[in-house]
């Protein structure tokens, strides 16, 4: 999708500075700016006494009272940012008015009427406010001097007696756990604390410690699900805490998890600033590039101060011109680009989009430091080549820097939680797929799904669900991530007895080698696998070509598209039908998604020099490297 004009900006923006920020051509002056119009338009929605935001929009599962209550908290949010960074200079009146919402929401929390905030209840009873209340005390701490110090004692009492319903309530089992620090954190910053903000703020730091597996991710929760959330929260609100605090301990604990994280998640963001089109909430857009920002505030990075800031703007500036804020009303929508259905969740309301305002976290960072003064450089996926393997979350990240792409190959990453079994219920397409990337999205469950191996039975496909990492490695030439699977069926039984999936992935420059071996395929199964789903005129560029235990290659249609395309096709390979039952079948294919105006034919890149059920080996005819890979008591890769 193509930029938007100046005109065409709902969002009033100063001119390009192509000086200070050759790529973006943003400044500070930019995100000050983004920050004031995001939240004057919202502001246009709020109940008489300023307490809720009842946005346009399809309500979310926690109803139109609670979607109220995140219009105003997701948007103080960005108000507190843009006034704290600036010394408390509030040229546009923001403060004021979220004071006034303050003190009318806490009224009489839980009333039906205009105004009054819904209770924060256990999670599964009315959760939604626990969400919302990290994002009111965040905003209340950032803005201490101008607004809960100038609050009536009453106001401020219930303020606080609203805010510890999300310290005596339970929160769902993941980054929930952290709501309830920042919430302790803030109380305790005031002279309210007490043993109970200390048990909160204990019980989340304690189990954070559960979740990090290494590589500087954590999981979200006890489960595999590594996403997004790493960044605009896991990251986000320990380090936030640590800092506003001042506690060298806490900092000297996440903060090296946190420059360590931005050394693999710098490579999530394509040449034109789009982040990897992976995982939940994907509405939240730029708060995508939050992680980013909290390094370059707290000095926990790896990144050079134009490098942070070529990511930040980039993202700003992508979701900005391509329809992410709506040219009419000044919103943003629920979707990607603009309204997408298929990348939202049930609990996705007309306000959720606003925490995408945890990106302004680097308006902290002073007018006169490195990160708004040094000049924009190269974003990593615009220097050269990479590919890199991360053992811990089961990731392999592979960019391009003739096309700016980033792409994601999955291997252990998923969204089933560790009480569930493999059962169909659990697919979920933003995590399930094989790939992703910065230029395509998944196709919806509706459609064909791209980047899936799927075991064809009597009419009824696979998916993938519980994913299981086998290992991952490499270098900065070839690197490589193998995982296995049980395949669900979504009709019928939903699992064949003894049928199992182990998949490896090799990637180098642009291309990927997929390799999959299926013990116990049932007799007349077929086994397909499909490429990248692409617009069908058009760049990026997806081939597909098999190399080993293909008979057929067909292409098949999308017709609800993706979050990039509204109509997308995707090559796809077949075997014939298994002829013995409980059959093991190895199959190699080689894929490739590229953007540049001349793609090399996959059939001259790659041939296979053996295989069998158990070993392949490719021979790149680039440079005559060889590549193996064996599937016996363990996965194992080889090149060289």
């Amino acid at each position: 999708m193509t930029e938007l004009t100046d005109s065409q900006l709902a969002l009033q923006l100063p001119s390009d500075d192509r000086v200070l920020s050759p790529h973006t051509g943003y400044t500070r002056a930019h995100w000050e700016a983004a920050a004031d119009g995001l939240v004057r338009a919202a502001l246009r929605w709020a109940t008489p006494g300023g307490a809720l935001l009842d946005l346009p929009g399809r309500p979310s599962r926690s109803g139109v009272r609670s979607d109220g209550l995140e219009g105003y908290a997701r948007t103080f949010l960005a108000a507190a940012f843009r006034v704290a960074g600036a010394g408390g200079a509030d040229p546009h009146g923001f403060l004021p008015r979220y004071a006034d919402g303050l003190a009318a929401g806490t009224r009489t929390p839980g009333r039906a009427d205009t105004e009054s905030w819904p209770l924060i209840l256990d999670h599964h009873i009315q959760g939604q406010p626990m969400v919302e209340s990290a994002s009111v005390a965040l905003g209340l701490r950032l803005t201490r001097p101008w607004l809960w110090d100038r609050l009536d004692t009453g106001v401020q009492d219930r303020t606080e007696e609203w805010l510890r319903g999300a310290l005596r309530h339970t929160p769902a089992p993941n980054n929930w756990y952290l709501f309830a620090v920042t919430v302790a954190g803030f109380l305790e910053s005031v002279g309210r604390g007490d043993a109970e903000t200390r048990r909160a703020i204990d019980r989340g730091l304690r189990l954070l410690e559960t979740w990090y597996r290494g590589d500087g991710w954590y999981a979200d929760g006890d489960g595999r699900a590594f996403d997004h959330y790493n960044g605009w929260a896991l990251h986000l609100y320990p380090v936030l805490h640590a800092h506003l605090a001042g506690d060298k301990g806490l900092l000297d604990l996440y903060g090296p998890r946190l420059s360590e994280h931005l050394e693999s998640y710098a490579l999530f963001f394509g040449g034109d600033g789009a982040p990897l089109h992976f995982g939940r909430s994907l509405t939240y857009r730029f708060a995508a590039s939050a992680a980013v920002g909290l390094g370059a505030l707290t000095g926990r990075t790896p990144l050079a101060p134009g490098v942070s800031r070529r990511l930040l703007s980039g993202a700003l500036r992508y979701f900005v011109t391509r329809g992410g804020v709506g040219a009419a009303d000044g919103l943003l929508s629920l979707g990607w680009h603009g309204p997408h259905e298929p990348t939202c969740q049930t609990y996705s309301g007309p306000g959720s989009p606003y925490w995408a305002s945890k990106a302004f976290v680097a308006l902290l960072a002073p007018v006169d430091d490195p990160l708004w003064t040094a000049t924009e450089e190269a974003a990593p996926v615009e220097a050269a080549d990479r590919v890199l393997a991360l053992p811990a979350p089961g990731l392999l990240v592979q960019t391009t820097a003739a096309d700016g792409l980033a792409r994601l190959h999955n291997h252990g990453s998923d969204h089933v939680r560790p009480h569930e079994g493999d059962n169909a219920a659990a697919h979920d397409v933003l995590y399930g797929r094989f790939a992703y990337s910065t230029g395509t999205g998944p196709t919806s469950s509706a459609n064909a799904p791209d980047n899936h191996l799927a075991i064809e039975l009597a009419g009824r496909s696979s998916v993938r669900c519980r994913i299981h990492p086998l290992g991952a490695g490499g270098d900065n030439d070839v690197a490589w991530a193998a995982s296995w699977h049980r395949p669900v069926f979504t009709a019928g039984p939903p699992m064949v007895p003894g049928l199992e999936v182990r998949s490896v992935t090799v990637a180098r420059g642009r291309y990927e080698l997929r390799v999959h071996q299926v013990v116990g395929v049932p007799h007349g199964a077929r086994i397909h696998l499909t490429g990248w789903a692409t617009p069908p005129d058009g760049a990026p560029h997806s081939q597909l070509h098999g190399l080993h235990g293909w008979t057929e290659h067909d292409e098949v249609r999308a017709p609800q598209g993706t979050a990039f395309t509204p109509w997308a096709v995707l090559p796809r390979l077949s075997t014939a039908p298994v002829e013995d039952a409980d059959a093991t079948v190895l199959v190699a294919a080689l894929a490739s998604l590229t953007a540049t105006a001349e793609a090399t034919p996959l059939t001259d890149v790659a041939t296979v020099l053996s295989a069998n059920t158990e070993e392949v080996r490719i021979r790149w005819t680039t440079d005559d490297s060889v590549t193996r890979i064996t599937f016996t008591t363990t996965t194992t890769v080889e090149h060289g």
